[in-house]
């Protein structure tokens, strides 16, 4: 499947399972290393397929450089930038810069914490593509500590002595380095973040909307530090305090520490790390009350769809211009929501929309359409 899409709207059309989500999801993936449906790479290789290979064009500022890669489940993803290969797939994040809404962003109001942490994660990387390497350290600690504990923990419980865990000092010092550099990412864009999303729900929920988003971790509470707002806003049972740039790294990376000294033995006897960033959430209120069990099916629609043009706002507001995708969204939402999101988009410099009724569609967002059905693109004006 191939296609070039125009500036402005393009809408694609087809049924259900004609294609349109693969194609945006292909393009997700470029953006951001990751499927916004699947956790694995395997669903994204067609059957007897070995690899699955995404070429994708981007234009910025007149200047053409394509970006592909190659998608081999079990193996690490090969890229090449232009014509030469980069010695890690990471390396080509930032080229494409996209925000993608789909149904599965329901995901981000009702879902588990490590939703709106991906969400975040995510957003960090198109903001500022180093923090992926951040993210990967830290997932790489991560992943070495808890096979330490894990291997404590069935010794143990297999009688068969104790295990050394004298390393596990090491382990600490690189998770609270790496984990405050992540947390501190985070800290800076919430608060960058949280206005955004306040005007995002409030316009497209079409009424006095109240929306607020804060950053809860544990780490103040195990810590011994309460609320610790002079630390850059980390707020054990509230929100954020301070502004971007607020995050001190050094304090952070020592209330980890100590917070990791204290969770130790709980650690030791579960066998899994208990602290650190991949612990926290993304809260999200509306009025005084969480979203998550409160809001409605249309209140949680707008709060997804808040969410997404929220990160847009932010990325626009900074100097970047991403692609914004909304897969299937105005089939969930009534005339009213539709119109005002139309409006909210009908000034980005390319937005694709994927639909099954063409009618869903405001006019304002039916610039050029293209027709899906059996795996083929038609342009069809």
């Amino acid at each position: 499947m191939a296609v070039g899409f125009d500036p402005g709207p393009n809408v694609l059309v087809g049924a259900n399972g004609a294609g349109k989500t693969n194609l945006v999801e292909a393009l997700g993936y470029v953006a951001t290393l990751g499927s916004h449906r699947v956790a694995a790479d395997a669903p994204l290789v067609r059957a007897g397929a070995e690899t699955a290979v995404i070429r994708t064009a981007v234009v910025h500022d007149g200047r053409e450089l394509v970006v592909e890669l190659s998608v081999t489940p079990g193996r690490a993803n090969r890229a090449r930038l232009g014509r030469a290969p980069v010695s890690r797939a990471r390396d080509v994040l930032g080229v494409l810069r996209l925000v993608l809404f789909a149904p599965e962003d329901l995901a981000l109001v009702r879902g588990d914490p490590a939703e709106r942490r991906r969400y975040l994660d995510d957003l960090l990387v198109a903001r500022q593509p180093r923090y992926a390497g951040v993210r990967a350290d830290y997932d790489r600690v991560l992943r070495q500590r808890n096979a330490l504990l894990r291997t404590a923990y069935l010794a143990r419980k297999a009688s068969s002595g104790s295990r050394d865990l004298s390393t596990l000092d090491v382990w600490d010092l690189h998770l609270a380095e790496h984990g405050a550099a992540l947390l501190a990412g985070r800290l800076e864009l919430v608060a960058a973040l949280a206005p955004h999303v306040a005007k995002a729900y409030d316009t497209v929920a079409g009424r006095g909307g109240s929306a607020a988003v804060a950053y809860r971790s544990g780490l103040g509470e195990a810590a011994g530090l309460g609320e610790m707002a002079g630390l850059g806003g980390v707020a054990g049972p509230g929100g954020v305090a301070g502004g971007p740039g607020a995050a001190d790294r050094g304090a952070l990376a020592r209330a980890l520490g100590e917070a990791l000294r204290q969770a130790r033995p709980a650690e030791v006897e579960r066998g899994v790390t208990l602290v650190g960033p991949h612990r926290d959430d993304l809260t999200l209120a509306l009025g005084e009350r969480p979203a998550k069990g409160y809001a409605s099916q249309g209140e949680s629609w707008s709060y997804a769809v808040a969410l997404r043009l929220a990160a847009y706002d932010l990325l626009r507001s900074e100097g970047v211009e991403p692609v914004l995708v909304l897969d299937d969204v105005f089939a969930e939402l009534d005339t009213g929501r539709r119109d005002r999101l139309a409006a909210l988009v009908g000034t980005a410099s390319q937005v694709l929309v994927t639909c099954a009724v063409p009618d869903d569609v405001p006019p304002s967002l039916r610039g050029v359409r293209f027709d899906l059905a059996d795996g083929e693109v038609r342009r069809a004006g």
